[in-house]
């Protein structure tokens, strides 16, 4: 059996890589050899979207130490991972979705040969409107976020862009193409 892919999403705070994700594993719904890994993160469960484990600082630095995560990093004053299950993952042959993050994405040791990182963009004028509308940050948050979205670009050759300015279906459709494309090929 051919080792799956990992397709390595990000992109800024508020670009709407939750509700894309969302969007394809509803669509998608175990049709293609497409699996979706969750986040563990030291930010407590709140009124967000996103499916994630919500673990703290303790938990989090004992898992790290015992070698759980395949990958973690920081942000925003909390710690993020991908746990250690996606390697069993793509060497079952299945296409692997992580939510990744710009600024660490060339220091992880992500070793797959197969390896397709996605920059989710959208405009400056729709992110600020999103990250106003979540409640999650106040004024001065929002702006960090705003000259943060600005600063990482990922410099890979291989990088693919996809446009989530207009509606979801539009950006979840381009996304399903490019997971039935690494589906299919693995």
């Amino acid at each position: 059996m051919r080792a799956g892919s990992l397709v390595y999403l990000m992109g800024p705070s508020g670009a709407g890589k939750t509700s894309l994700l969302d969007y394809a594993r509803r669509e998608i719904d175990g049709s293609l050899p497409v699996v979706f890994a969750h986040r563990y993160i030291t930010r407590p469960l709140g009124s967000d979207n996103e499916n994630y484990i919500a673990l703290s600082p303790a938990e989090f630095e004992l898992r790290k130490k015992r070698g759980v995560f395949a990958f973690d990093w920081q942000a925003y004053g909390f710690s993020y991972a991908i746990g250690l299950e996606i390697r069993l993952w793509l060497r079952a042959g299945l296409t692997v979705v992580v939510d990744g993050s710009r600024a660490h994405f060339a220091s992880h040791d992500l070793a797959v040969g197969n390896l397709v990182p996605v920059l989710i963009t959208v405009g400056r004028d729709e992110l600020r409107r999103r990250l106003t509308a979540r409640q999650r940050d106040d004024r001065e948050a929002i702006e960090r976020r705003l000259q943060r979205a600005d600063k990482f670009a990922p410099a890979d050759l291989s990088l693919v862009t996809i446009d989530n300015s207009g509606p979801i279906d539009r950006a979840g459709l381009a996304f399903i193409a490019l997971l039935r494309e690494r589906a299919t090929a693995s």
